[in-house]
């Protein structure tokens, strides 16, 4: 039988590995979310290039729908969509740099995952 400080330690390596894992999968969700609303900025302004410059189109600013030209509104996508690109090259920094952490702690610990 295991004594209370080897099951107290047990204990807090569970936790500390359910946060890393939590983190991770926080990270990895946010970057989903970043990556698809990368693709839905790449496909308007892909739709909008043959589209001639001063014809009408609309856009939605803080849940406002505003009536633009096309060539008002590229400028605007461009830079969101770099925006997104810069972010999302932050966020996989981040969660390697979190996966390496991780892998750290692990091999430090002596942990080993069982799934069950």
């Amino acid at each position: 039988m295991a004594s209370p400080a080897a099951a107290k330690k047990q204990q807090e390596l569970q936790l500390q590995y359910t946060n890393y894992k939590n983190t991770l999968q926080q990270l990895a969700s946010k970057i989903g979310e970043v990556e698809q609303e990368a693709e839905e900025h790449k496909l308007v302004l892909e739709t909008l290039d043959p589209v001639p410059k001063d014809r009408k189109c609309f856009r939605m600013i803080n849940r406002i729908l505003v009536e633009r030209t096309v060539a008002d509104v590229i400028p605007a996508l461009k830079t969101n969509a770099e925006g997104l690109k810069s972010v999302l090259e932050g966020l996989v920094k981040e969660y390697k740099k979190k996966q390496q952490e991780m892998d750290k702690w692990k091999t430090k610990n002596n942990v080993q995952v069982v799934n069950q």
